[in-house]
């Protein structure tokens, strides 16, 4: 069976450039089939506040109202998508610029209300696998902002780390799949003041006792919920690592690895 790297860039990193630069030569240089999916960073928040649309954010999680989605859609889906694209020619990788409508690879329903209305949010049903397999067939290497669409022909905002995981649960029908969470600390941190504090190995006993004691919290929950359902379901390995070490996270263990 066929090995397929799958990695999540965080926004810190694409907020960047120079950290944005590193973290694409290094995976311009990963072997084998790779697929790359990215957040927005801090630019979609910027480029509102230009236009005079407002910003909220409920811990830590964007209401998208129509106009939001606009921005999010003109900013993921195209000025960042395609300067990573752009960027990737540049290093000789063949990238295609997507989001989950194009060639219908990702579909998903807009989040129902229950206490919170977070609007154009998207929670993914379906994953075209077969679609994304044959793109890899080609040589080319997609290059996925985190927008989704739905059966009603609506596009939606869809949190990029949930993205990464789904994709990479429904590639297993086809690959060895490795999936790799990206961003700007070395891995999960036992004491989030001390870069150098990494826990080597998370078990999901492990990690319940730690987000009890508070060790883990915040937005490091829904990441990590996040890798260990794709652990759950198939795939191969799941890394967290700083986006300097990608290369080392996968030749050599560096960063946190799940295990089962």
């Amino acid at each position: 069976m066929q090995t397929l790297t799958i990695i999540k860039i965080g926004g810190n990193v694409i907020d960047d450039s120079s950290a944005l630069k590193r973290f694409l030569t290094a995976f311009s240089g990963l072997s084998g089939s790779k697929l790359l999916v990215h957040g927005g960073g801090k630019v979609a928040t910027q480029m509102a506040d230009k236009l005079g649309i407002q910003t909220t954010m409920v811990d830590g999680r964007r209401i998208t109202d129509q106009p939001m989605l606009d921005v999010v859609t003109m900013v993921y889906g195209g000025l960042v998508n395609k300067q990573i694209v752009a960027k990737l020619q540049a290093l000789e990788v063949n990238a295609i610029g997507m989001t989950g409508a194009d060639a219908g690879t990702v579909l998903a329903k807009k989040r129902p209300v229950k206490d919170i209305d977070y609007g154009m949010v998207g929670d993914i049903e379906e994953v075209n696998s077969g679609q994304i397999q044959f793109f890899l067939h080609q040589d080319l290497t997609p290059v996925f902002a985190p927008i989704t669409y739905s059966k009603s022909g609506d596009l939606l905002n869809t949190n990029a780390d949930t993205m990464a995981s789904a994709i990479a649960v429904d590639m297993v029908r086809h690959n060895e799949v490795t999936l790799i969470y990206c961003f700007e600390k070395k891995g999960v941190l036992k004491d989030p003041m001390d870069d150098d504090s990494v826990i080597n190995e998370l078990t999901p006993t492990l990690y319940a006792e730690y987000k009890a004691a508070g060790t883990i919290n915040k937005g490091m929950i829904p990441k990590l919920d996040n890798a260990f359902k794709a652990l759950e379901n198939g795939v191969s390995k799941v890394i967290i690592c700083h986006a300097d070490e990608v290369a080392a996270a996968v030749e050599q263990g560096a960063g946190t690895t799940l295990k089962k």
